[in-house]
C-alpha cells in the first residue's frame, strides 16, 4: 500500500466518524444535509484550493438552500441543508431510469475520485450522475471527467455549475451512449445506483459497450455503490450486491471504501464503494 493510499483510507475513515458525530448533534429538519470541513487539518489533509472548490459547488448548487458553520468533534465544518424532492420526482419519470436521484456526499465523491487517481486512472465517467458531483470532484483533482445523466432537469442543474469547472455533462441513456467518441485512454466508471435497484442492468449494458472497444476492454476500472442493508436480498457472491456481476465480467475487486451518502445518513452502515479492475 502506498503512502497516498493509506492517507485516502484515513480520510475516508475520518469522514465516516465525522458523519456519525454530525448525526448525533444535528437538530435541523432538512430533507438532505451534509458537511464539508472548513479548512485543511490533520484529520483532513486536503488541499485548501480543493476544499474551496467543494464549498463553491455546494454554495452554488440549487438543491441546497441554507448553510452554517458548526464544529463537529475536532473539525470546523460548514453544514449544507437541502431539498431534492423535485429532482427525485422528475428522475423517476424516465422509462429507462434505473434509480431515483439520491446523492452521495460531496466529500465522499471527492474521496472516491482521490482513490481513482491513486489507482492511476486519467478519466472519470460518472454514470447516473445526478448533479454531477463525482465528475466535478474528479475535475478538481485534475482528472478529465464526463457526466452521463438521463434526467434533463438534473443536467440543466449541472450546466449551472460547469462555469466553476467543466465536467462535460451529457443528457442521455448511459447504455446507448457512444463512449468511443470520448477517446478515452484509462477511464474509471462510477456507477450510480445500487445493484438491487437497476444497477445490474445499467452496469451490464455499459460493460458490454466498453468491452467492444479494443483499447478499453482490459484497461477500464469500475466503481460500484453497494449496500449491506437487510432491505435487499444479498448476492451469493457478496461484494455488497455486486459479486455475481463482478465475477461474470472477469473483474477483480481491488478495494472497498465505505463513505457517507444521503440514503445512509441514519443507518449504522455506510455505503461501500467497490473498486474493480479487469483480471
Amino acid at each position: 500500500m502506498t503512502k497516498d493510499s493509506q492517507m485516502i483510507k484515513d480520510i475516508a475513515k475520518n469522514l465516516v466518524e465525522l458523519k456519525k458525530e454530525f448525526t448525533k448533534i444535528y437538530a435541523g429538519n432538512s430533507q438532505i444535509h451534509e458537511v464539508i470541513p472548513k479548512s485543511k487539518s490533520e484529520l483532513f489533509p486536503i488541499k485548501e484550493n480543493d476544499l474551496q472548490m467543494l464549498h463553491e459547488f455546494a454554495a452554488k448548487n440549487p438543491i441546497y438552500y441554507d448553510s452554517f458553520e458548526k464544529k463537529i468533534g475536532k473539525t470546523d465544518c460548514i453544514v449544507y441543508e437541502g431539498d431534492i424532492n423535485k429532482y427525485w420526482l422528475n428522475s423517476i419519470q424516465h422509462s429507462s431510469s434505473r434509480a431515483p436521484f439520491s446523492p452521495t456526499w460531496i466529500m465522499s465523491g471527492y474521496v472516491g475520485a482521490l482513490f481513482a487517481k491513486d489507482l492511476g486512472y486519467s478519466e472519470v465517467i460518472d454514470i447516473g450522475s445526478g448533479d454531477g458531483r463525482i465528475a466535478f470532484c474528479a475535475k478538481v483533482l485534475d482528472l478529465e471527467s464526463y457526466s452521463i445523466e438521463i434526467d434533463d432537469m438534473l443536467v440543466e442543474l449541472q450546466k449551472t455549475l460547469t462555469p466553476l469547472l467543466d465536467f462535460h455533462p451529457f443528457c442521455t441513456d448511459a447504455i446507448l451512449f457512444d463512449y468511443s467518441s470520448l477517446n478515452l485512454q484509462k477511464p474509471i466508471f462510477f456507477i450510480g445506483g445500487l445493484a438491487q435497484m437497476g444497477g445490474i442492468v445499467l452496469s451490464s449494458g455499459i460493460l458490454e459497450k466498453i468491452n467492444s472497444i479494443s483499447n478499453l476492454k482490459n484497461n477500464a476500472g469500475w466503481v460500484f455503490a453497494g449496500t449491506y442493508s437487510k432491505k435487499y436480498a444479498p448476492d451469493p457472491k457478496n461484494e455488497a450486491g455486486w459479486g455475481t456481476l463482478i465475477e461474470k465480467n472477469n473483474l477483480n475487486p481491488v478495494e472497498t471504501i465505505s463513505l457517507p451518502t444521503a440514503w445512509t445518513l441514519h443507518e449504522t452502515e455506510e455505503t461501500p464503494y467497490i473498486f474493480a479492475q479487469p483480471h
